[in-house]
């Protein structure tokens, strides 16, 4: 049995690794985990640090909240030490802007890579950017006392880490606005009827369901979950003619590859 490595520890994130399943874990429970631009770079660096081993992404939040959102220091004129307030960045050139909020982005996308799985263990407040961080993942196993609110819009603002998308596809374009709009809180029972939570369990229950959700997707070969995971994210950019090509694609492969006829 491997011994569980940590390969990063800085900016509020901890990046552990046990053989094939990883763990994000965000490490400022005093703040409800909120979020800065030092912590997005830690959490891109995460994603850089994964060894190819790994099938599995656990994201989890210490303490009572996954995270709060946000850092409310960011608004404030002097900002984060070290860092451009959002009013600086305001200030500046298109360009510039548009090159940092990008650069904030990239801690959201990588969780969907196809060559690996990504479960968000939500429990307490999951709220704007930590709403979108959850729904950066692949899947989201919550505790029966998380509530979700994207609080964007209610500050002026829009949810810009990559979070409209999966929303959408995950609850619907109206629920999507009427959540957005109205920055109002979605309980963790609203969560699983909508599809946002794939599972809802008692909070001293959320560290084992996540375990036994990791285990099962372990299960199945990696090849096999690689290519189901690519044809499902393909879907929405396909017509129904186009999604049955992948398909026989794929699947030309993966039987090319147990027939020991592959590249």
């Amino acid at each position: 049995m491997t011994a569980r490595k940590t390969l990063l520890d800085q900016d509020g994130v901890q990046l552990t690794v046990d053989d094939t399943v990883a763990t994000v874990t965000l490490t400022n429970p005093a703040k409800r985990n909120a979020q800065s631009p030092a912590l997005w770079r830690a959490l891109t660096e995460a994603g850089r640090l994964l060894p190819g081993s790994v099938r599995v992404v656990v994201l989890r939040g210490e303490g009572k909240s996954f995270s709060a959102g946000l850092d409310r220091q960011a608004f404030t004129p002097e900002g984060f030490d070290g860092e451009p307030s959002f009013i600086d960045l305001a200030r500046g050139t298109d360009e510039a802007l548009d090159a940092e909020i990008a650069t904030y982005q990239e801690a959201f996308t990588w969780w969907r890579r196809n060559d690996i799985v990504s479960i968000a263990a939500v429990q307490g407040h999951a709220i704007g950017a930590g709403f979108q961080l959850a729904l950066a993942c692949d899947l989201r196993v919550c505790a029966d006392d998380a509530q979700f609110a994207m609080r964007e819009t209610s500050l002026g603002l829009v949810p810009d880490l990559g979070g409209t998308q999966p929303l959408v596809s995950l609850v619907g374009y109206a629920r999507a606005l009427e959540i957005c709009a109205t920055g109002r809180f979605v309980s963790a029972a609203e969560a699983e009827l909508t599809g946002l939570a794939n599972v809802v369990v008692p909070v001293a229950e959320l560290s084992g369901a996540v375990d036994d959700l990791a285990a099962a997707l372990l299960a199945a070969p990696r090849d096999a979950v690689i290519e189901t995971k690519a044809l499902l994210r393909g879907v929405a950019g396909r017509t129904y003619d186009e999604q049955r090509v992948a398909e026989r694609a794929a699947q030309g492969r993966r039987l090319r590859d147990l027939a020991g006829l592959g590249e």
